[in-house]
């Protein structure tokens, strides 16, 4: 009976699989929401009970197939962050931005290369270099994920100085990662016993990045000239969605970064036009939220509760020496560019989050190194793609919370008028 049940959800072209886990996400967020917890923990348990890990009824094929969601929930989230990056807010963030940035940034990659090299022994199975691996979790473990931290802000409506560096910090962290990765894997080979070339470690991710900026730009410029000639809703939600795909299927052709790209979008339109800006926002703002909620429940269809019990101490290593660089690193930046007690204090723990791109990232690892098998490089592929799903199960329950706890204590969250806002909702259907 289960069997049948599962082939006819598998055999629908997932209308009715889609439609059943819109709902049950949506009804997991209003549980979690009934026990103060952010909505996205109850999307991603929906996801869980819909995986691998319990159900089955979204397995890895299905996963697959859903694909077109993850990157649909990526673009949006990216354009979305990009509306907030204008010259005005950027230059009067400048010092502080470039400076927090840059040290969580540091602070993640240094924290979990030193303590995966020195716990190698322990920590990692013997045929795996140390150097190796200790690069490549660094580099993985500077990526964030823009999804959680935006849901959680616009879920509680948090305006302020710490949702706005964090929203910048978001937004360009993974370019940093998609960097530093590239350089990681190019010395991790060298631990494994292949060559180095400066030429092929620059050209993958400058093309990648710089790319995705020039499609982005271009787009943005063009969706800001387009919307000012618009005049309802409906309108301005056509034309900008139908340029976030566009935008998200060229960076997929010519394999650029789809969030870079979008988040060039963003940007591009928030400096063109202020008044463009709060018409497109508000536009897409309209049908995020069963975007996002499809989003992390085929995100947490993905992530398997098994791993938990297989990967030893790697995992605690990584996200306890990950959490350390991330809220050091943005401390000492915000200590560095004279920031407020407030920013210094609570930043850091906005920034714990983490899924897609890492997860991307593992993938590419165990591709991009598979062919050093006698060397360890398979080994440590399988190994990274593992660790990283374990401990993204971690950050994207740990990470929404503290994200809420960090704009709670920083003073931008309204907790009444979220409330009474929440009644007035009600009311209204």
């Amino acid at each position: 009976m289960w069997e049948t049940f599962l082939t006819v959800l598998h055999e629908t072209h997932n209308w009715l699989l889609i439609g059943a886990a819109i709902l049950l996400g949506f009804l997991s967020g209003k549980a979690a929401r009934l026990v103060r917890l952010p909505s996205i923990i109850g999307y991603l348990l929906a996801g869980v009970a819909l995986g691998v890990s319990v159900t089955d009824i979204i397995d890895l094929h299905t996963g697959e197939e859903l694909g077109l969601i993850t990157d649909l929930g990526l673009s949006i989230v990216a354009f979305m962050i990009g509306t907030e990056l204008s010259r005005r807010i950027l230059k009067r963030m400048g010092r502080e931005l470039t400076m927090i940035l840059f040290s969580q940034f540091l602070g993640a990659v240094a924290a979990v290369t030193v303590a995966v090299w020195l716990l190698a022994e322990w920590i990692l199975p013997a045929d795996i270099p140390a150097g190796a691996a200790a690069l490549v979790f660094g580099a993985i473990a500077a990526a964030t994920a823009p999804a959680g931290t935006v849901a959680v802000i616009q879920e509680y409506r948090s305006k302020g100085d710490v949702t706005r560096m964090l929203l910048a910090v978001v937004g360009l962290d993974d370019g940093l990662a998609i960097v530093a990765y590239a350089f990681a894997v190019a010395i991790a080979r060298m631990f494994l016993g292949g060559g180095f070339s400066a030429g092929a470690v620059l050209a993958g991710p400058g093309l990648e990045v710089f790319g995705a900026l020039i499609v982005g730009s271009i787009g943005g410029a063009v969706l800001a000239a387009a919307s000012s000639r618009l005049k309802g809703r409906g309108e301005v939600l056509t034309v900008t969605l139908g340029t976030i795909f566009l935008v998200t299927g060229l960076a997929n052709v010519f394999h650029f970064s789809l969030i870079l790209a979008n988040l060039a979008v963003g940007t591009a339109v928030a400096n063109i036009s202020s008044r463009e800006t709060e018409r497109t926002y508000a536009a897409v703002e309209q049908v995020s939220l069963p975007v996002y909620i499809l989003f992390f429940v085929v995100a947490g269809a993905h992530l398997d509760l098994r791993v938990l019990m297989t990967m030893g101490l790697l995992v605690p290593v990584y996200i306890i020496a990950r959490s350390l660089g991330k809220v050091t690193g943005s401390w000492l930046g915000a200590t560095i560019a004279n920031a407020g007690t407030v920013m210094r204090k609570y930043l850091g723990f906005g920034l714990l989050s983490q899924a897609g791109v890492a997860v991307g990232l593992s993938l590419l690892v165990s591709r991009e190194l598979a062919g050093y098998e006698e060397e360890g490089g398979r080994m440590l592929g399988i190994i990274a793609i593992n660790a990283v799903a374990a401990s993204t199960i971690f950050f994207e329950i740990v990470g929404p919370i503290a994200t809420k706890m960090a704009l709670v204590k920083a003073g931008e969250v309204d907790m009444g008028g979220k409330e009474e806002e929440d009644g007035k909702e009600e009311e209204d259907r």
